[in-house]
């Protein structure tokens, strides 16, 4: 569906273009304060302990030591970002539960002097056993990590929808694979950061953030402190994936330290304790039984999780939803069953990571329904063609789809990739294999944490006195994303003004509206609603002064490209400078609010509001691979990429986010996987051992959309930042499957392992011959 707009549709350039390119940006870790100190935490270098005694009195007595804390000098409220399960605290006050977890904090004049003291800090420990396999951790004598929660359970999900025993006794073909599913790190540029300081009783954060009101609402209820004496400011950030969605150690022992010494004061973590703290992608064990007709249509799947949390819970619930409830997204079958336990573990605690639990699953069924396909005699583009999801219906566990484009997605993909070509025999030279995916995810969800009644976004437009330029006020983050770019245009195309007359202040507790964030893909959808909202509020104010100015009708007035002019009578018109400034000297100032609360989604059954959304991305991935038979190495040689993301605001962006998470799901299939050794420290806590693709990695990708428009989105909008990470797994997965003809059932898919099922493979066949 084509629509009729101005701004939304180009690749305009980004609003923050300049500063990151000339390295004005400012991020957290370059804003200084006079008088400003530094300060670190100490962690624990045990998985599991009981603290006997903390003694600082020798850090304390070091010079240019300011302050020390520990849990005796902060509140004992414990805090998380998942309201079901606040089971942290600033401190650990009777134990450590892994290898970096927090134990005290020190401020100082100079970082040299921080990591000087820390070493002073004597803590007696009493080490206790620890659960390093989350496969293990509900088995019978394992240590309890926490004591409220029996055999570590961290939450148990059991869902069924319609009869998956009949669908499974109804079909030709019933199949069973497991999966292993690697932890992997975000790994953003900028590490955490936080600056903390006091105006007599107002606490002012500078912080690296996704959600500055998600911070301000936690900080505030860990001290006791109204949300109003809480500013959070997030300056430019260098990436978050997930990571930067909430608060830790830095923010709130940083306040304190800054309370204490009267001073600013700017925690920081460094690349190695930024892998304890970053709360990455879960490790799973995913077994998925299916069952299909003689032709290959889907009847019913149940999906049997188990997933590796960590010390804590984070974000691991939606995590654990989300494993489940996204995965009858892409194909129609009327039965699931899920099942899944969230396990604690002696390990740092996970969380959300690009795609919010659902690449794994993704991963474990597109690689399991290649398998269906193959045990079938079908080609795999032809079952998921066969199966895929079309618009208007609904999933079994009651998500509704509206726009939803996969089948000529699937179809675009298949031509551009040349898949039938590379499909037939000989169509490929020797070692080379083809793979396809699919993938969806959603356009924002859940819910605010604090008050269930709050709008998820608001928006504030002011015209500046003049007319020349206007300024959006948000909430709202740009974490790399390009979401600053993206609301500006979505604000001008509203108003009928110029994108390149909009200015924008973001992510300021202060001075802008609540938004719940950079998560879940929501702010295309959700803040452009409010935009959008705010934008037309605006032009409704112009087109009624103008009306008085033109003395025609407001509803015979249209306003585009900073123009206001009739629609029946020619040349009668104004510029939008021109009935501004009127509007300002007659009315005051010329202001539009906006704000967007999505509507009641899904069902009643528990955990039902995680994965719903007002509108769903869907996208497919081909890949082609090389495979090196004597050695395993994979090499990458070309993806192609068609989506679904609605309109399109920004193609060169849109595509940049294709390309992005291409990357980071080719690293988390190939290369990336976080290490540990026997007492549950991190062996490659470090981007030289912790291997993360570069540009020379890159295969030569074509990226394409579908024509596709979404009813219930502004403008037909919908996400791309996170869908577009799903298939990237499965796709892999399935084109190295085809290179060689065995399959790799864990994540990574790295070079030893995919070496080692070639030789397997050559000594069974060896075997048969003999």
């Amino acid at each position: 569906m084509s629509i009729n707009t101005k701004i939304i549709g180009r690749s305009v350039p980004r609003i923050d273009g300049r500063d990151k390119v000339t390295g004005a940006a400012k991020y957290t870790g370059d804003i200084k304060f006079p008088n400003m100190l530094f300060g670190k935490i100490l962690t624990s270098p045990h998985a599991h302990a009981r603290i006997i005694s903390i003694d600082t009195s020798a850090a304390e007595a070091l010079p240019g030591v300011k302050a020390v804390i520990t849990h005796k000098d902060v509140p004992d409220i414990k805090y998380g970002i998942s309201p079901a399960r606040w089971d942290e605290n600033i401190f650990c006050i009777d134990k450590v539960r892994f290898v970096g977890d927090k134990v005290a904090a020190v401020a100082c004049t100079d970082e040299e002097t921080c990591y000087k003291a820390l070493k002073l800090i004597k803590v007696e420990y009493e080490i206790l056993p620890a659960v390093l396999d989350f496969r293990k951790a509900m088995d019978e004598g394992m240590p309890q990590i926490h004591d409220e929660y029996p055999k570590n359970i961290n939450v148990e999900i059991h869902q069924e929808f319609g009869d998956i025993e009949k669908a499974f006794k109804e079909a030709h073909l019933v199949r069973t694979d497991a999966f292993l599913g690697n932890r992997a790190y975000q790994s953003p540029i900028e590490p955490h950061s936080a600056t903390s300081l006091w105006d007599g009783d107002k606490l002012t954060v500078y912080s690296s953030t996704q959600s500055p009101h998600y911070f301000q609402y936690y900080i505030a209820r860990e001290f006791g402190m109204d949300m109003g004496n809480v500013r959070v400011v997030k300056p430019y950030v260098g990436g978050g994936f997930g990571g930067k969605m909430e608060p830790t150690g830095l923010e709130f022992a940083g306040a304190v330290l800054a309370k204490l010494t009267g001073r600013p004061v700017r925690m920081f973590f460094d690349r190695h304790e930024m892998f304890a703290h970053n709360r990455g992608r879960h490790a799973q064990y995913m077994e998925i039984t299916t069952g299909v007709t003689k032709d290959g249509k889907i009847l019913g799947a149940h999906s049997n999780f188990m997933m590796d949390g960590g010390a804590y819970t984070s974000l691991g619930i939606a995590t654990a939803y989300y494993a489940g409830a996204l995965l009858p997204l892409t194909y129609e079958f009327d039965h699931y069953k899920f099942d899944l336990f969230r396990l604690y573990t002696n390990l740092p605690a996970c969380g959300a990571q690009r795609g919010h639990g659902a690449p794994q699953p993704k991963y474990a069924f597109e690689s399991h329904l290649d398998n269906v396909a193959t045990e079938l005699g079908m080609d795999p583009m032809d079952i998921r063609l066969l199966n895929a999801r079309r618009p208007e219906t609904v999933t079994p566990n009651d998500f509704a789809i509206h726009s939803c484009e996969l089948t000529q997605c699937l179809t675009r993909a298949r031509i551009i990739s040349n898949w039938d070509e590379k499909k037939k025999e000989g169509g490929m030279p020797k070692g080379h294999g083809i793979g396809v995916s699919t993938g969806s995810f959603v356009s924002g969800a859940g819910y605010p944490i604090y008050r269930t009644d709050l709008p998820h976004s608001a928006v504030v437009i002011k015209v500046n006195e003049d007319g020349t330029s206007a300024t959006l006020y948000t909430g709202a983050p740009d974490i790399g994303q390009g979401s600053d770019t993206v609301l500006c245009q979505m604000a001008a195309e509203a108003m009928g003004f110029h994108y390149e007359k909009m200015k924008i202040i973001a992510a300021d507790t202060e001075t802008c509206p609540m938004d719940l964030g950079a998560y879940a893909s929501r702010l295309t959808l959700m803040t452009g609603a409010a935009c959008k909202a705010a934008g037309e509020e605006i032009k409704k104010s112009l087109l009624e002064m103008a009306s008085s100015m033109l003395h025609l009708p407001p509803d015979d007035l249209e306003c585009e490209d900073a123009i206001i002019y009739s629609k029946s009578r020619e040349g009668k018109a104004l510029t939008f400078q021109e009935v501004a400034r009127k509007h300002f000297v007659l009315k005051g100032p010329l202001i539009g609010k906006g704000s967007y609360t999505p509507p009641k989604l899904g069902g009643k059954f528990k955990g039902s509001p995680v994965g719903t959304s007002p509108a769903y991305s869907f996208g497919v991935q081909v890949g082609e691979v090389k495979i090196d038979e004597e050695t395993g190495e994979i090499e990458a040689v070309g993806f192609w990429d068609v989506h679904d993301c609605g309109t399109v605001v920004n193609p060169r962006l849109l595509h940049g986010q294709v390309h992005g998470a291409l990357s980071m799901g080719m690293g988390e299939s190939v290369w990336e996987e976080v290490l540990f050794d026997d007492k549950g420290k991190i062996k490659n806590p470090d981007l030289a051992n912790y291997r993360i693709l570069t540009a020379l990695d890159m295969p030569p990708v074509e990226s394409e959309i579908v024509d596709s428009y979404e009813d219930i989105a502004p403008w037909g909008v919908k996400e791309i930042g996170e869908g577009s990470t799903n298939p990237t797994m499965g796709c892999f997965s399935n084109a190295i499957y085809d290179a060689m003809g065995v399959r790799v059932y864990s994540l990574p898919l790295s070079y030893e392992k995919v070496w080692r099922a070639l030789k397997e493979k050559r000594e069974r066949e060896q075997g048969k011959k003999e």
